[in-house]
């Protein structure tokens, strides 16, 4: 038997149906939020109600709610589309874990001079979490290269992300020795992919469990991209309720996985970082938290939004395109180990987590001009070099003949620099047991100092 609900806003109307259901039993829709779009964002953050995407350009946002949480989203007196339900099954092309960990393999056996396999560390439930390097010289640390990280999978049931990632081990790997644009970017940087990091709930999505989203601790699991120490519990960005899709864990980075991927960048110390995410077409950069920008904002939102351009994205922070967010890797990576890094939501709402495998191919084709730009802007205007005198360096910005202070960047422990920065004037500090004052002008180049 169907109960039929009608909401009226001064006129009848979308009709919304549920099967006459117990509260435990989810139902999909998508609210035309309108201008109320940041409102009913907070109030369904707020309330543990499972966000599963959004179309920000025609303000619809997608959620998964139980019969229960009816009565919450019908307060919003907005108009409510039934979302069809998929097939059960999941479409048996897309990767598992251990078709994940065997491409990496085969990558590496065939491309063993320019691959480096690492078990970057374990699961909670004891699984390999794997990462690959690729750089001409893979198995040894070639000081003065930049690093970069992209990475997938923080949430199991965002499928499209390790289909992405290991596209970029693909790519790079068989275009090697025929693409002169990916000779540069292998010979001239380290490039690690780690492409599936929640590899626990990925298992438990292919074992029926289509909508998990955490890790799997205690049969409740916990938000991996909840649990990063910066921010962590800081403004109502996660939830402290162990059912919700947003739990944040008991304390700061209190997950093995989030402890694997702090190792990782802590170790490696990458320039850039992208974390793929699935879906709504996003580029989101720090902070998550409303109203916290990053000091040097226009270098880390500036390319944030050109990378929007090219994928046709929408770019900005958590909070202005979704929510806010706390205690998430991107925060992390850029407050501890001075990261500039990104989190692409890949695939449109119309796709959702599991789309047909037809959707694969447009999706990783697309995404290549997002990842391969970032590769290109390591190139691009900057300082770098290696110094035993110094462990710090401010950088200010000449305008006007004033000097604006945009960073004060800690030099990496092996005593490398690498220092992305817009065209334009700077000084440059050079702090130790004394300082050094540089001026340069950028156009363009990257500078080796």
């Amino acid at each position: 038997m169907n109960i039929r609900r009608i909401i009226a806003i001064g006129a009848i109307l979308p009709t919304i149906a549920f099967s006459h259901v117990h509260k435990n039993v989810l139902n999909k829709v998508t609210i035309k939020a309108g201008s109320d779009y940041q409102v009913i964002m907070k109030e369904l953050q707020q309330r543990g109600i499972d966000v599963l995407g959004v179309d920000f350009k025609e303000k619809l946002i997608d959620v998964n709610i139980s019969d229960s949480e009816f009565n919450t989203i019908k307060s919003f007196k907005r108009p409510l589309i039934n979302i069809p339900h998929t097939k059960a099954s999941l479409d048996e092309r897309y990767l598992t874990s251990t078709e994940v960990e065997a491409l990496l393999k085969k990558i590496n056996n065939k491309y063993p001079e320019i691959t480096k396999l690492e078990k970057a560390g374990e699961s909670l439930e004891g699984n390999p979490i794997w990462a690959i390097k690729i750089s001409d010289n893979a198995k040894t640390r070639e000081v003065g290269e930049p690093t970069v990280l992209f990475n997938g999978m923080h949430h199991s049931r965002e499928i499209m992300t390790a289909e992405v990632t290991t596209d970029i081990a693909s790519f790079l790997t068989e275009n090697y020795a025929t693409n002169s644009d990916v000779k540069k970017w292998v010979d001239n940087n380290e490039i690690w992919v780690l492409p599936m990091f929640n590899v626990d709930g990925n298992n438990k999505v292919w074992a029926g469990s289509k909508m998990w989203r955490k890790n799997t601790r205690d049969g409740h699991g916990v938000d991996i991209n909840r649990n990063y120490p910066t921010n962590w519990n800081a403004c109502r960005g996660s939830s402290g309720w162990k059912s919700s899709q947003t739990y944040r864990g008991p304390s700061p980075a209190s997950e093995p996985e989030t402890n694997v991927m702090m190792n990782l960048v802590s170790k490696i110390k990458p320039v850039f970082n992208i974390s793929y995410h699935a879906y709504s077409e996003l580029i989101i950069y720090p902070y998550g938290c409303k109203g916290q920008r990053t000091a040097n904002k226009d270098v880390v939102e500036g390319i944030g939004k050109r990378m929007g351009e090219i994928l046709s994205y929408v770019p900005g922070t958590a909070w202005e395109t979704l929510y806010s967010v706390d205690g998430s890797d991107i925060d992390w990576m850029y407050q501890a180990e001075q990261v500039i890094p990104y989190v692409i939501e890949v695939s449109p709402r119309s796709d959702g987590f599991q789309p047909d495998y037809s959707k694969r191919d447009p999706t990783v084709k697309l995404n290549r001009k997002g990842w391969q730009f970032l590769l290109e802007r390591l190139e691009g205007s900057g300082v770098h070099g290696h110094t035993t005198e110094f462990n710090k360096i401010v950088v200010s910005k000449i305008e006007d003949d004033k000097e604006v202070n945009l960073q004060t960047y800690r030099v990496n422990p092996d005593g490398t620099y690498h220092i992305i920065l817009n065209d334009g004037k700077y000084t440059l500090e050079f702090q130790g047991n004394e300082t050094v004052r540089k001026v340069i002008e950028l156009n363009g180049e990257k500078i080796k100092l």
